[in-house]
C-alpha cells in the first residue's frame, strides 16, 4: 500500500504535493494543516488521517480534529502527533511507527522496531530547510519510507 505522509502545509498545498500524493491509498497530515480547503483537497485524493497543528489549535474549523490519533495501516499500529515532544506520553510497544511534523526536518529514523518518520514540510520554505514529504510503502511485513523533495 502507498501512503502518502505530509506536515506543515500552512495554508499552501503545492501542486508538486498533489502530484506526488496522487495514487496513493492513504493520506497521513501531520498537522500544521492551514486550513479546510487542504483536508478538502487532500481527502479528494485518499482517505486521510490527520491531527491539529500548533497553528490550526485556534481555528474554528480545526476544532474536530484531534491532537493525536492512533490508527493501524497493513497491521502496523501508527502513532499521529504533530510534535516529537509529545510522543513519550503515548507511546507504547505496540505503536511501530510515529508520524510526527512541527519541525519542518526531515526524519527517516529507526528507533528499535519503531519508525520514526517527519515528512518535513510541505508549505512554504523555512530557513533553509528543504520543502518535502514523504512516500510509505505498507505491507503487512515491511515499511519502507521514502523523502520527496518538491522544490529544488
Amino acid at each position: 500500500m502507498k501512503v502518502g505522509v505530509i506536515s506543515d502545509t500552512h495554508g499552501l498545498l503545492r501542486p508538486e504535493a498533489i502530484a506526488a500524493l496522487e495514487g496513493c491509498e492513504q493520506i497521513i497530515h501531520a498537522g500544521d494543516i492551514g486550513s479546510q480547503d487542504i483536508v478538502e483537497q487532500l481527502g479528494a485524493i485518499a482517505p486521510l488521517h490527520i491531527v491539529r497543528g500548533n497553528n490550526d489549535v485556534d481555528a474554528e474549523w480545526a476544532t474536530s480534529i484531534a491532537d493525536h490519533l492512533r490508527f493501524d495501516i497493513e497491521g502496523w499500529q501508527v502513532l499521529l502527533v504533530h510534535d516529537i515532544a509529545d510522543v513519550p506520553a503515548l507511546l507504547d510497544d505496540s505503536v511501530k511507527l510515529v508520524v510526527t511534523g512541527h519541525s519542518h526536518k526531515p526524519l527517516i529514523e529507526w528507533r528499535g522496531n519503531t519508525l520514526y518518520l517527519n515528512p518535513g514540510s510541505a508549505g512554504r520554505r523555512r530557513f533553509k530547510l528543504p520543502v518535502t514529504l514523504a512516500l510509505l510503502e505498507v505491507s503487512s511485513d515491511a515499511m519502507e519510507p521514502r523523502l520527496v523533495q518538491l522544490l529544488e
